[in-house]
């Protein structure tokens, strides 16, 4: 790395492979500027097409006594108040929240010392406002509640260890809220535990004063945050750490990075260590940090998942202290946390592009052949279990769907990671790519601490790279599946004049075509090669090229950057001769050994379904390469075997009641 950070780490409590360290000079100066005062960033304005709503919350003053949640039988129950300081947007005379009716019991409203009325069903608070407010006006208004002893998926309570989690709309389970991803407010959160309890939350910790056997911490954060991105973790006895990044805009300011962490856990110095260094290639690359500070805790068993990206303060599943996690849910803190959702529409903005940043941390530490490699895995894993919608549904940011839909897998991670791969593959200028993600990431008008839709990405991507890519995001992102190809190309001529022809071909049906610039690899008699790029905007295309060389051989897309497709290795050979094949046959491959990547040759003697499929040495099917309809003719289809192991595997034919089996040699 360029920038070598001089890291301190404070460790809290006892533990196993260090002692206890008095408190450093970075810290004493953190926590100084961590207890200043701060100006806050209120949301004046917001993408443009980010929904608008009635009213708009700018702060949650949250007051909670959860202080017997950690005492056994440590109930769910507690008691608190929420202040909340909401602006008009439309005149109004009354306000719904939501709050789950059975997590809560709301007992007073109140605008200052005059009680409201209200009701409480359907798990939406409406409350009545003393008069009409007008576009502009300020309201606040203070619920009283208590929360059951219920089990809620919200807030959880377990052998002395409290915490919440509330991705997609799970904040109205621990208190009154406007839950929705649009409407950003800032938190002011007091919480009572017992003094023997370490808790953290989002922001920065204004004070913890300790008064009758109780600590009240109360944790402040200056900047905005999603009401699914708020969060507590507490612990009797939870172990505390802190390493401190110096900020790239100010090398004599630092930025508190805070581990909360389970006696007994490994991995936890790999992710200290890392930590910085992860901060400041981010901050290279999409700018500055920009919170006050950050940090990581673990939870107990009840926490079932990786990890939950809460704004400053990451939840992760006890003892999961692994890089790529880390790398996924810090990605966040940019993308999904800075920048948050303008509805569950577009949660690809989260999670597409935090899975990204796992490649692109890969690429820092490891070169770009770990990069692509992750890329690629995420393809194959897209390709394996695409359940067939688009990565975009319009229908998401009116009715929030099932967690198991809105978090798929296959879509919402690996395909939107492998759609941000093929924008910087289309783009070319890696620079381009990265200067589009740092102006996006880096708007303070309409981007940062503030909310993003997917047209507004898109028209701020078209800005900032000068180019109009609105073909490629409508296809990757609006349109569900991806290209099957079927290219054929033949060779033709006799000494220095030689003609090169390539049809580019799709066969999938919805929808019928996808636009993208083509890589064409030819190799030449004498051992060399050229690569020719081309748009391909009309399905069945042809391209001619003339070469004073003999070509030997075509690969179509030699670096897999299309890597969302499949037939990428079907090459169907026009021979240049009209004799038709007079039996099937399954040649051997060539080159053999092979590495990466090998030819098959196959003969088909009338209109059949033929498939090609490779197996490993234990009988595992590894491929399918072929599995399509053919006319008579003769083709050559390519294995790929980069993400493979050295060793023989197999390739069998299988057509109309024939089948032929071969073997060959990858050696790596």
């Amino acid at each position: 790395m360029k920038n070598i950070l001089l890291i301190f780490i404070l460790s809290v409590c006892s533990i196993a492979y260090s002692q206890a360290d008095k408190l450093s000079g970075s810290e004493e100066c953190s926590k100084k500027r961590m207890n200043g005062k701060n100006s806050v960033h209120t949301i004046e304005f917001d993408s443009p097409n980010t929904p608008v709503h009635s009213f708009n919350i700018l702060n949650y003053k949250l007051n909670l006594d959860i202080y017997n949640c950690f005492i056994s039988p440590y109930p769910r129950s507690f008691t608190g108040t929420n202040e909340i300081i909401i602006k008009i947007d439309t005149s109004l005379n009354s306000i719904n929240l939501n709050a789950n009716n059975a997590s809560l019991v709301i007992d007073t409203v109140r605008l200052g010392s005059l009680p409201l009325t209200y009701t409480h069903s359907g798990n939406i608070l409406n409350i009545t406002l003393d008069r009409t407010y007008t576009p502009g006006e300020t309201v606040i208004i203070k619920i009283s509640y208590h929360h059951n002893n219920v089990t809620d998926k919200s807030f959880y309570a377990s052998g002395g260890m409290v915490f919440t989690d509330c991705e997609p709309e799970g904040a109205r389970g621990w208190f009154p809220c406007w839950d929705k991803p649009s409407d950003k407010a800032t938190l002011d959160l007091t919480v009572r535990v017992p003094a023997t309890v370490v808790l953290g939350s989002n922001g920065r910790l204004a004070d913890s004063i300790v008064s009758g056997g109780a600590i009240f911490y109360r944790w402040i954060s200056r900047d905005p945050i999603a009401t699914y991105l708020m969060t507590m973790i507490g612990k009797v006895g939870y172990n505390l750490d802190i390493v401190y990044w110096k900020k790239l805009s100010n090398q004599n300011d630092s930025i508190p990075i805070r581990f909360y962490w389970n006696t007994g856990e490994t991995g936890l110095a790999n992710i200290k260590a890392k930590m910085p260094l992860m901060m400041t290639r981010y901050s290279q690359m999409f700018g500055e940090h920009a919170f006050e500070k950050n940090g990581f805790a673990t939870a107990n068993n009840l926490f079932t998942w990786g990890g939950m990206e809460n704004q400053t303060l990451t939840i992760l599943a006890s003892n999961y202290w692994g890089e790529n996690v880390v790398a996924h849910e810090f990605g966040h803190q940019w993308f999904g946390d800075m920048i948050s959702p303008g509805t569950w529409a577009d949660i690809w903005l989260n999670e597409g592009f935090a899975t990204y940043c796992e490649a692109l941390w890969k690429e820092s530490t490891s070169g770009y052949t770990s990069y692509k490699s992750a890329i690629n895995s995420n393809a194959n894993s897209y390709l394996s279990s695409n359940p067939g919608w688009s990565i975009y549904n319009p229908s998401w940011a009116v009715i929030t769907p099932d967690q198991n839909t809105l978090f798929n897998t296959a879509m919402t991670y690996y395909k939107g990671a492998c759609v941000l791969h093929m924008l910087r593959y289309v783009l070319q200028d890696t620079s381009v790519f990265f200067n589009s993600l740092r102006g996006y990431a880096t708007d303070t008008l309409s981007f940062k601490f503030k909310n993003a839709v997917t047209a507004d990405f898109i028209t701020k991507i078209n800005t900032v790279s000068g180019q109009d890519l609105s073909w490629f995001f409508n296809q990757w992102i609006y349109q569900p599946n991806h290209p099957v190809y079927a290219n054929t190309y033949n060779f033709s001529g006799s000494g220095s004049n030689w003609t090169v022809k390539f049809t580019a071909k799709q066969t999938q049906s919805n929808p019928a075509f996808f636009k993208m610039p083509l890589e064409i690899k030819i190799n030449f008699s004498g051992g060399t090669d050229t690569t020719i790029r081309v748009m391909n905007d009309v399905n069945n295309q042809l391209f001619t090229w003339n070469f004073n060389r003999q070509p030997t051989a075509l690969t179509f897309d030699p670096n897999s950057n299309i890597v969302l497709k499949q037939g990428t290795t079907i090459v169907g050979i026009e021979n240049s001769f009209t004799e038709l094949p007079v039996e099937f046959k399954l040649n051997q491959n060539y080159p053999n050994p092979f590495n990466p990547s090998t030819n098959i040759d196959f003969q088909v003697p009338v209109m059949s379904v033929v498939k090609i499929t490779v197996y490993n040495n234990l009988g595992k099917v590894m491929n399918e390469l072929v599995n399509r309809s053919f006319d008579a003719g003769n083709y050559s289809v390519e294995f790929d075997a980069s993400d493979y192991p050295s060793g023989i595997y197999f390739y069998k034919l299988e057509t109309n009641g024939f089948a032929e089996t071969r073997s060959m040699v990858l050696m790596k």
